[in-house]
């Protein structure tokens, strides 16, 4: 993983992208820093990062569009995949060089505060803990973007189809709303996601037989506790999908200056994820 690690971060910085990606992340973050904080004088860095996360939603899929869309593209992923290296090192090499370019504005943020400080009275502690878990947030991106690219040889493909969960993830507070209210809605709903995690499996494993089987499985259930209950199914959907909203968590920091340790959990839980799937994505074109 150290060998996979070291190479994929030389070629961040052999090429433009990691140079581009860290100016320009830093530069916008430095133009919103010194609107906000250091011109009108507000004391918490947080919100700026708070402003940022748009941003963050346009420059990770950059970084993270050629982590394996070049590899297939060039035909490189076949000699990685017979080397005698496995899987995980593979990913998690490509991974943490991707969150270690990321790292390096990080750490620039860092001195925000102290220069607010300077100033005038500064909250080190809330800011500095909102810029990990802006790190964490960005963790999270990472991981879905490397995953979109294990799909496709396009960069392009890649980075516009990151861009897009991405945005329906910013998105996610104002669309959850929009969930049927009605038991009988819910109980559609959750068929549909039924049917969208089989055919996730189905995507990753090309086993048409066992997608089939989960879905049949996950429908059998949510069918059979309709009929038990029907009231259970009201407002279900928001219920449960409005567990994934990702922001919540970092307008309590950026706004209250509160801690959410559900982000950070929710951050590490999507990283993972992320891998996990990448991972799976690989072991199957490594054994077709």
């Amino acid at each position: 993983m150290k060998v996979i690690f070291s190479r994929e971060l030389r070629s961040y910085f052999q090429t433009m992208l990691g140079p581009v990606f860290i100016a320009v992340l830093t530069a916008v973050t430095g133009v919103y820093f010194m609107v906000t904080n250091l011109i009108n004088g507000y004391p918490y860095f947080a919100a700026t990062l708070g402003s940022l996360l748009f941003m963050l939603m346009v420059a990770v899929p950059i970084l993270t569009m050629k982590s394996f869309a070049e590899d297939r593209h060039s035909h490189a992923e076949q000699l990685m995949l017979s080397a005698p290296v496995t899987v995980w090192d593979i990913v998690l090499g490509k991974y943490f060089a991707m969150a270690a370019v990321f790292a390096i504005p990080c750490l620039l943020f860092c001195l925000c505060p102290l220069i607010i400080q300077t100033g005038g009275t500064a909250s080190l502690g809330s800011d500095w803990a909102a810029i990990g878990l802006y790190f964490l947030l960005g963790c999270a991106y990472i991981a879905i973007g490397m995953f979109l690219s294990s799909l496709t040889e396009s960069q392009l493909i890649a980075a516009v189809s990151s861009f897009g969960v991405l945005l329906v993830l910013y998105l996610w507070d104002a669309l959850a709303g929009y969930f049927p209210t009605s038991a009988r809605g819910n109980l559609v709903g959750m068929l549909v996601l039924a049917a969208l995690l089989a055919g996730l499996y189905y995507a990753l494993a090309r086993n048409p037989y066992v997608a089939a089987g989960i879905f049949l499985v996950l429908a059998v259930v949510i069918v059979a506790a309709y009929l038990i209950d029907s009231s259970l199914f009201e407002g279900l959907l928001e219920k449960t999908l409005g567990t994934f909203d990702i922001y919540s968590g970092f307008v309590q920091i950026a706004n209250y200056r509160l801690l959410d340790l559900t982000a950070v959990v929710r951050y590490l839980s999507l990283a993972f994820f992320g891998v996990f799937l990448t991972a799976q994505s690989l072991q199957k074109r490594r054994w077709a």
